[in-house]
């Protein structure tokens, strides 16, 4: 294969010169599941393509045998925490092993919705008002009893999410709109995660836009008969909908993938990610997430979005790869 068209400035790259890579999926997170099914994906895609590619699951070998069995660099495709929080790429760069995508700092501040939600608001990048519940801060003992759910719900206009703040898929997350509904989703969601963010809920579309080495992808829009975009939505059920073009018009799309370069580019991505987006009922765009190791089955957002760009998962799968060597 050659680069021509792939932004490498038309230097040859074969598959020999990636060396024997480790991708690196599975995993001990609440999102290993699909881990594994992205990861068998990628791992198929590069054996296809020529490149000595082999599957390493943290679960089953220590770190240290990336070394031992003569990997030269690695393909991480780990979700959630363990691979998208920063631990991985902080032991991946003590070890001196190039690797794809978003370093050690960009990885901890996308994996934390509450810090990416604090950036954002810095910079003046739109996104949902919210508050945050820790379980260090929660008074004397007496537990999600002791907050004041009122004042919380009517900050944020009476109707919330509430998610965990560092877990993926919509794992943990709820939809709620009176004081026992938010009790309970807080208690739910502290069994994930110690910090809970609780936001405003927009009620309109969601968006994803997915970027791929400083250039984003055709937009998409989801649409699901769910409560929101959750983990059944998004695995189990057939009846979610993706619209790709996701149906706004040339100016619009270009408005929303340049926030959403500027939002993935504030948390410190590298290489490729994707950001959520909800569009508000006056036409405005608010961030929700940014993910820097997203699903990559073959029907997944990212590669749904390259196919839209012409670009075939193979194709998608070496551009990932190929920016390790940046590295």
């Amino acid at each position: 294969m050659t680069n021509a068209n792939l932004g490498f400035d038309n230097k040859t790259i074969q598959p020999s010169d990636f060396g024997k890579v480790a991708v690196l999926f599975g995993g001990h997170s609440a999102e290993r599941a699909v881990s594994m099914a992205s990861g068998s994906c990628v791992l198929s895609a590069l054996q296809e393509a020529g490149v000595d590619a082999h599957k390493f699951d943290p679960v089953e070998y220590p770190i240290g045998e990336l070394l031992t069995q003569g990997f030269d660099r690695a393909f991480i495709i780990l979700h959630g925490r363990g691979g998208e929080d920063g631990s991985m790429q902080g032991a991946l760069q003590t070890l001196g092993m190039p690797y794809t995508g978003t370093g050690v700092l960009g990885s901890a501040l996308a994996m934390d919705k509450v810090y990416s939600k604090q950036v954002w608001s810095a910079l003046g990048l739109p996104t949902a008002k919210y508050r945050v519940v820790r379980k260090s801060d929660i008074a004397g003992g007496a537990g999600v009893a002791s907050l004041d759910y009122d004042e919380i719900l009517a900050y944020l206009g009476g109707v919330a999410m509430v998610k965990p703040a560092r877990e993926g898929s919509s794992i943990g997350m709820a939809k709620v709109s009176d004081q026992n509904e938010l009790c309970a989703a807080i208690a739910e969601a502290l069994k994930y995660d110690d910090d809970v963010l609780v936001e405003s809920y927009i009620d309109g579309p969601e968006y994803t836009v997915s970027i791929l080495n400083g250039q984003a992808l055709p937009s998409i829009r989801m649409s699901t008969p769910h409560v929101f975009y959750d983990y059944d939505a998004k695995y189990r059920d057939s009846t979610t909908e993706y619209y790709c073009p996701s149906g706004l018009d040339d100016s619009t799309e270009k408005a929303l993938g340049e926030l959403a370069l500027s939002a993935f580019s504030a948390l410190s991505g590298i290489g490729w990610g994707r950001v959520d987006v909800m569009r508000t009922s006056d036409g405005s765009f608010m961030l929700l997430e940014s993910n820097t190791v997203p699903g990559m089955t073959e029907t997944s957002l990212v590669p749904k979005a390259a196919k839209q760009a012409g670009m075939s998962f193979q194709e998608l799968v070496l551009r990932i790869l190929m920016s390790s060597l940046e590295r």
